[in-house]
This record gives C-alpha cells, sequence and structure tokens, in this order.
C-alpha cells in the first residue's frame, strides 16, 4: 500500500479572498483534487477542508487540505491532519505564494527558512520542523512601495491573470511530480534552466 501524502495548500478562506496572490495554494490544491476527482469538505478533527484519493490507479495516497484558520494560523489544521492520518514531516507538501521568486517560476525544496511567510511560520512552529517539502509558486516582489502585506493580498494582475491558469497547471503538476519521482528528480523538470 503506497505511503499517503499531505499536501497543504495555504491561502485564506472566503470569496473575498479567493484570486489574491497569497491564495495560489488554495488554487492549487483545488486543481489537484479536481485530478483526483475527489471533492472537498469539512474535517470532522482540523479546522479545514479536505480532499482524498489517489494520483492514478494504485498511485500514492493524496490527502488535499485547505487550512480554514487563515494564513497565520495554517500550522494547527495542517499538524492537527498530520497526527491524524499519520502522516510525517518528510510526506507533506506545503503549496505557498513567494514573494522572493519572480512571477511564474515554480520552485521545489524540503526545509530551510520561512523568508516571512506567516503561513510556513505557523507550519512550523506547529510540525515543530522546518523540514517538510515545500512547492513555492513565485509572485515577484511588489511594485514600487507597495507594502508586501497588501501585495500578497491583492488580486493578480490582468497581465497575471492571462498565464495563471497555466501556471497553477504547473505547480499541480510539479506537487506530483515531487511525490511520484523525488525532489531531485522534480526539481530538474521544473526549475529554471541556468543555461
Amino acid at each position: 500500500m503506497p505511503e499517503a501524502w499531505l499536501v497543504v495548500g495555504l491561502g485564506n478562506p472566503g470569496p473575498g479572498y479567493a484570486k489574491n496572490r497569497h491564495n495560489v495554494g488554495f488554487m492549487v490544491a483545488d486543481l489537484l483534487g479536481h485530478r483526483i476527482g475527489a471533492r472537498f469538505g469539512r474535517h470532522r478533527r482540523a479546522v479545514a477542508e479536505v480532499a482524498e484519493g489517489h494520483l492514478g490507479p494504485g498511485g500514492p495516497r493524496l490527502i488535499l487540505a485547505k487550512p480554514l484558520t487563515y494564513m497565520n494560523l495554517s500550522g494547527g489544521p495542517a499538524a492537527a491532519l498530520a497526527l491524524f492520518y499519520k502522516v510525517p514531516p518528510d510526506h507533506l507538501v506545503a503549496v505557498h505564494d513567494e514573494l522572493d521568486i519572480p512571477y511564474g517560476q515554480i520552485r521545489l525544496k524540503i526545509g530551510g527558512g520561512e523568508g516571512g511567510h506567516n503561513g510556513l511560520r505557523s507550519l512550523s512552529r506547529s510540525l515543530q520542523t522546518k523540514d517538510y517539502y515545500r512547492v513555492r509558486f513565485g509572485i515577484g516582489r511588489p511594485p514600487g512601495r507597495q507594502d508586501p502585506a497588501d501585495y500578497v493580498l491583492s488580486d493578480f494582475s490582468a497581465a497575471e491573470r492571462k498565464e495563471l491558469d497555466f501556471l497553477v497547471d504547473r505547480a499541480a503538476d510539479a506537487t506530483e511530480a515531487l511525490v511520484t519521482e523525488g525532489l531531485e528528480r522534480a526539481q530538474n523538470t521544473f526549475h529554471p534552466s541556468l543555461a
């Protein structure tokens, strides 16, 4: 029986936040749910919406989660789900927006700092480790002197929205590759070439 993976999309609940840059984790989780034919529903043990299924016949079991506590408190529901499903940190993937990566680039890693991301900070604190996987969706830095906090809570621009569906699709592909092929192979596929 393949081991389960917990994929936590980071974002904020409610329609007012749905199209924000900060909610790209939810967008990727929704797409992955669609791909595995699973519907999200409220979990009985955690303040989160959860969908479960398999990546293809006989493939790994995916538990997709969208914490409903707002970004700054995402760690509590994620840790509760990890405990409930007996998923160790090395089988947990956080999908999140990343200011320090140019828009449209996807980067994958395990461990490291949180880079000022409150959702990751909450996750690390609640899991009591930083050694979980991250699928980092680049949103770029805010223009001019715009406050980063306002920037992440604003919607993608019209120009960005032209590519957004493709990029969310690519981030979902990267998440699947991480789970099925491992970090190094997924990085080789999805990280931009330096050549």
